[in-house]
């Protein structure tokens, strides 16, 4: 059984940084893709960034130049470094891994910018 956890999210003001953190743990060898999606009430949930095992990666538009996406593979760990908050960022960030054919989900870490 594979297993997320996902850590640092919070309330930031405008302008501000945040990292999130997600662990995979269990039966896994080192993951085809991590990612992160971020999903709003009401919305579709939404990719945000995403790295896959040799380090290539992805960006939604509205977060390319101020996310990065990050990962130790002997951890099975992957980063996101978020600057220069935006409300618009605000929602549940998921962390996405994908081993072979199978997709996981973390179980959500809530991040508000405000002021």
């Amino acid at each position: 059984q594979v297993q997320l956890v996902e850590s640092g999210g919070g309330l930031v003001q405008p302008g501000g940084s945040l990292r999130l953190s997600c662990a995979a743990s269990g039966s896994i060898f080192t993951p085809n893709a991590m990612g992160w999606y971020r999903q709003v009430l009401g919305k579709e949930r939404e990719l945000v960034a995403t790295i896959r095992k040799g380090g290539s990666t992805n960006y939604a538009d509205s977060v390319k130049g101020r996310f990065t996406i990050s990962r130790e593979n002997a951890k099975n760990t992957v980063y996101l470094q978020m600057n220069s908050l935006k409300p618009e960022d605000t929602g549940v960030y998921y962390c996405n891994l994908v081993l072979g054919l199978l997709t996981y989900w973390g179980q959500g870490t809530q991040v508000t910018v405000s002021s």
